[in-house]
């Protein structure tokens, strides 16, 4: 493999995170054609095939399995020498590479394109996953920090917390806890059944927590990864759901979902920034690591506080 480019090891690591070239392409601003091509001669450095293909379907091999984590060591070397180097130089530029958690993504752009405004020389690149998945991202260097809930206690990391981040009960706007008014006891949840983030998330880790302190059995009728599908799937009945408020301006301000605010929520978490340890903090993630805990409270208070209002009435 003497051979082999850091522009082949990156283009094989990231067709192995989408299992897909065209996704792989698209991440990496390059043609299809090209990535085949880069695959390509790795396997002919290495001698042996790395992926199997059927169709559009993509595998790694057993070969390409341990090549990539030997690739992903060497990438990631790089990537703190190249951090190293800007450090000496007091240089915030290069690419920032941030985890996030699938929630940040309704505020965290907009905070973003704040600090690109005063920061730009830094290429941002988001990679978004739920609590497990950032934790491997963390373990294995491909992100500079991380912006999640419940902090990993499987690393070794620092945390600071930057916001709250308040979880709410929501159903539909004709639902009979919303028209009955006033703050329904967690007993009078039992009816009802639950749309649930999957596991492994930290919405649903927040709920599950909540529910066994109140001794309350959850009836689980669905489980789904996204936001975005839960929250369709309640406005169209099918149950009642627990999420973070800092995904729901859009459904509030048109009335689209309702909250029910049951005593003892919201349930307040707060949203951190986490790295871990044995990372060296390039200048620009240290810079947007100052900026989040400077500006990042301000700007959900900003954004979401009249809705946090609302669930605390």
């Amino acid at each position: 493999m003497k051979n082999a480019t850091f522009r082949q090891l990156r283009v094989f690591s990231e067709v192995a995170r989408h299992l897909s070239f065209a996704k792989a392409a698209e991440a990496l601003h390059l043609t299809p054609p090209a990535v085949t091509m880069q695959i390509k001669e790795l396997e002919a450095h290495v001698g042996l095939p790395l992926f199997e293909r059927s169709g559009r379907a993509v595998s790694l091999t057993t070969p390409g399995e341990y090549i990539l984590v030997y690739a992903r060591r060497m990438l990631a070397t790089l990537k703190d020498a190249e951090d190293a180097a800007a450090r000496l130089k007091k240089v915030e530029a290069g690419t920032l590479t941030i985890g996030m958690v699938g929630t940040a993504k309704y505020f965290l752009p907009g905070l973003l394109a704040q600090f690109r405004r005063e920061h730009e020389g830094v290429e941002i690149r988001l990679v978004e996953g739920n609590r497990e998945q950032l934790v491997k991202l963390l373990q294995a260097n491909e992100v500079d920090v991380a912006v999640m809930g419940r902090p990993p206690k499987e690393l070794a990391t620092r945390t600071e917390p930057f916001a709250a981040h308040p979880h709410v009960f929501v159903a539909p706007v004709d639902h009979p806890l919303v028209k009955e008014g006033g703050a329904p006891t967690a007993e009078s949840l039992r009816p009802y059944g639950f749309i649930m983030r999957e596991p492994g998330s930290g919405t649903r880790a927040a709920l599950e927590k909540f529910l066994e302190e109140a001794r309350l059995e959850p009836r689980v009728i669905m489980e789904m990864g996204s936001n975005e599908t839960i929250k369709q799937a309640v406005m169209a009945g099918m149950g009642i759901s627990f999420l973070s408020l800092h995904t729901l301006q859009l459904e509030l301000d048109h009335d689209l979902l309702a909250l029910i605010p049951v005593q003892g929520s919201p349930v307040v978490r707060a949203w951190n920034v986490v790295h871990t340890l044995s990372k060296v903090l390039s200048p620009a993630a240290e810079a947007f690591r100052y900026f989040v805990l400077e500006r990042g409270e301000a700007y959900l208070a900003q954004n979401f506080a009249a809705h946090l209002a609302l669930a605390a009435s």
